[in-house]
């Protein structure tokens, strides 16, 4: 049952918006900005995740799991908007009870947040959704991505990207039903407050002290944080309800990333490019041996991952821009603010490392 703690912001008697997902990278910068805009907000928090994000930040906190559908209707009593961004988010296969807690946690979850909004007559919901949950061109993977294109399974997926497709269908049920339910799909997320930290994030600090030794190459959509944080606001107030819509900053290649975090942080990146052809067998073997022995254990070049990396996939944000006004930043700020973030944490320890050129910002 959803338990609410007596942590509360001061003077509003507006309703608050409700978020999940909090804790991790895309919420964290969620709830910044919404403060900084003047709104009351109310997390739905797990008690045993790391909740440091939310930490000193002037919200009302209820405690619960989106997996249980009593709590999730207790916990949104009283709101009104409905920020979903909660996920578990992976790369791997993982075993029998990995691949259920992504079902569990990202369909289920989804489904009861719908139902409790429903109940609850909470209005509005955005649902995270995930840009390798949505289709692409069968003959050529790097052609631009349409929100339309829809989800192919016939080939080996990750369970994560299988669960964010079944997100979608619950999303979509909902929407045929008359509820208002919008979906802001997100791309590979750069920027600060990477509290836990992402995978992205990982890797930016290991580069940083000179721990990234090889690298496979291969492209992917990124979007920097404050561009999925406005993207989920214009999806709460222009958004059209039973509608998706991507958003992301700008296309890069591994190389182009390892390029800027060079520039950024003067450490000099590594020469060593391993064949994205040999990387895939080996992790195949390393992630399925990890994921069995040593399953806590962060892997960096998964199956999934080098085979996302392959198809080179690009984003057509043209719907985004169009109906929304979504304006797009630059991948190199998101990038200086993600430095900024994990520098200030002392997690860069390389000494000579330099110092960041942006100071750290509390807004998403």
């Amino acid at each position: 049952m959803a338990s609410q703690s007596s942590e509360s912001p001061s003077g509003t008697s507006s309703p608050p918006m409700f978020l999940t997902g909090a804790a991790g990278h895309v919420g964290a910068n969620l709830v910044r900005r919404l403060l900084d805009d003047g709104v009351r907000v109310r997390v739905l928090l797990r008690q045993e995740d790391n909740n440091e994000a939310v930490d000193g930040l002037d919200v009302e906190r209820v405690y619960g799991d989106i997996r249980d559908l009593d709590a999730t209707r207790q916990a949104l009593a009283g709101c009104h908007g409905v920020f979903h961004v909660a996920a578990l988010v992976s790369t791997i296969d993982g075993n029998d009870a990995h691949r259920r807690d992504v079902f569990e946690s990202n369909v289920l979850g989804t489904r009861n947040v719908l139902q409790a909004a429903r109940e609850m007559e909470a209005g509005k919901v955005v649902v995270t959704g995930s840009f390798s949950a949505v289709g692409y061109d069968l003959d050529d993977t790097s052609a631009p991505t349409r929100e339309s294109m829809p989800f192919y399974p016939m080939e080996r997926t990750m369970p994560y990207e299988r669960s964010k497709a079944m997100v979608e269908t619950e999303c979509w049920q909902a929407a045929a039903s008359g509820q208002e339910v919008v979906i802001a799909t997100c791309c590979a997320v750069l920027g600060g407050n990477d509290f836990l930290p992402s995978r992205v994030g990982r890797t930016l600090c290991d580069f940083a002290n000179r721990k990234l030794h090889a690298y496979v190459d291969g492209g992917f959509e990124f979007v920097a944080a404050r561009d999925i944080v406005q993207g989920h606001l214009l999806c709460m107030e222009r958004g059209r309800s039973g509608q998706k819509y991507i958003f992301s900053t700008q296309y890069q290649t591994i190389s182009d990333l390892l390029d800027h975090f060079q520039e950024v942080t003067g450490v000099g990146r590594p020469r060593r490019q391993m064949p994205l052809g040999l990387m895939l067998p080996f992790s195949e073997v390393a992630s399925y041996a990890l994921s069995r022995l040593w399953p806590s254990y962060p892997q960096r070049f998964t199956p999934g991952a080098i085979r996302l990396l392959q198809q080179c996939r690009h984003a057509d944000t043209s719907k985004a821009k169009e109906e929304l006004g979504f304006q797009p930043s630059t991948i190199r700020g998101a990038i200086e603010d993600a430095y900024a973030f994990h520098y200030e944490r002392n997690a860069i320890t390389n000494s000579r490392a330099k110092r960041p050129a942006t100071t750290v910002t509390t807004g998403g």
